[in-house]
């Protein structure tokens, strides 16, 4: 399969590359929301027209009322968002729980899908348990209680976790903490008595939850897949998750490159742009190959998710800890080479910075994925 967007991929960037510049601008929307210290962290107004696009429903099946599309389309949307730095639910909304609500039951589709598809929906999911992404391990239990389950518990780092209508929570019903069989998913309704968020701004100015989980009463319908067998879900949660948060990664780092390469034009020192040093292009040069090379991999990693590959777990983890490298170095090289106002707020550089440092935290740092490709290639 060839490393770039087809026809319809293509006009598909085109229209979002416009849409987001235009209504998710850094000013617009980002340092709008931090400024005035929004507590959803994000503009419910620009979600409704995220719905409006059709954006919303890309990895929905056209049966559900969806636009049955992939995650390489879904790719392309946070590609964007993550260069324009936009604040958006879209990826734990419209990525990770939109992938969990594929294997749910007709009713628990039928109950949260439309909302998502109007854009009067956010769902969030709650997976870790610890200050790392360490998924293998579930400690919060659910126990049976009656027709249902009685929910108790912590989950750490549930993104918009206190303005979501929905988590998506990955519970223990059967084995011990670290036992792979045993885990089940379930879809908690924001209005579960017994559940409670401790909300808390990151560094990105986006917004999280410690949520706690006391005896909360779940109905057995609420069950998204199989009892205890709901790790093959949250895999495809998770790969989409990962896959999704190393697009947007790509997007802040094009983001950041974008922004350095314009100040290399502009910017004179000794009566010569500092673009005409050559130490400088060799830096510029070694970033955008380094980008170029995390775009691919990306995108690689989509389609094999796209296709239900094998080896789409694999690359999903070769894709996060890729980008984090690349992103990482973008944000990096930016700051320096736009030099001391590249440390003020008044530039949007350390926004970028931000972004990327929540983004690699999210689903999985590059030390744990590194880990994984080792473990997945048998070392």
């Amino acid at each position: 399969m060839p490393l770039y967007h087809d026809e319809d991929q293509a006009m598909l960037a085109e229209t979002a590359s416009q849409f987001i510049a235009d209504e998710g601008a850094i000013a617009k929307q980002l340092r709008h929301l931090r400024d005035t210290g929004c507590k959803d962290g994000f503009d419910h107004a620009l979600w409704k027209q995220f719905a409006e696009m059709g954006f919303t429903g890309i990895l929905v099946s056209e049966e559900d009322g969806g636009m049955g599309m992939g995650h390489v389309e879904a790719g392309i949307v946070l590609e964007e968002i993550g260069r324009n730095l936009t604040p958006s639910p879209f990826l734990t909304s419209a990525v990770v729980a939109a992938s969990a609500l594929g294997g749910a039951s007709a009713d628990l589709r039928g109950r949260y899908l439309p909302g998502l598809l109007s854009g009067d929906s956010v769902f969030a999911v709650a997976i870790d348990e610890g200050l790392k992404h360490r998924p293998e391990r579930i400690a919060c239990k659910a126990e049976r209680s009656g027709n249902g389950f009685r929910l108790s518990g912590t989950k750490d780092f549930v993104i918009h976790g206190a303005s979501a209508d929905m988590l998506v929570v990955a519970a223990r019903t059967a084995g011990a903490d670290d036992d792979r069989d045993g885990v089940t998913l379930f879809a908690v309704p924001r209005d579960a008595a017994g559940m409670d968020h401790n909300a808390v701004r990151l560094v990105d100015s986006s917004m999280a939850t410690h949520t706690r989980f006391d005896n909360v009463e779940l109905d057995g319908d609420a069950v998204i897949g199989e009892v205890d067998g709901g790790r093959e879900v949250l895999n495809r949660m998770l790969m989409a998750g990962r896959v999704g948060a190393a697009a947007e990664g790509v997007g802040v780092a094009r983001g950041a490159m974008d922004m350095t390469i314009d100040y290399l034009k502009q910017r004179k020192q000794f009566g010569k742009l500092i673009g005409e040093f050559q130490a400088l292009q060799h830096r510029a040069s070694h970033l955008y190959s380094e980008v170029e090379i995390a775009r691919a991999v990306v995108i690689k990693a989509q389609q094999l998710l796209d296709a239900g590959s094998e080896k789409a777990d694999l690359m999903s983890s070769v894709a996060k800890a890729k980008v984090a490298r690349a992103a990482g170095l973008s944000v990096k090289e930016a700051v320096q080479m736009h030099g001391g106002i590249g440390m003020t707020d008044e530039y949007d550089v350390g926004l970028y910075m931000k972004r990327d440092r929540a983004l690699q935290e999210f689903m999985g740092d590059a030390w744990y994925h590194a880990g994984r490709v080792a473990e997945l290639s048998g070392y």
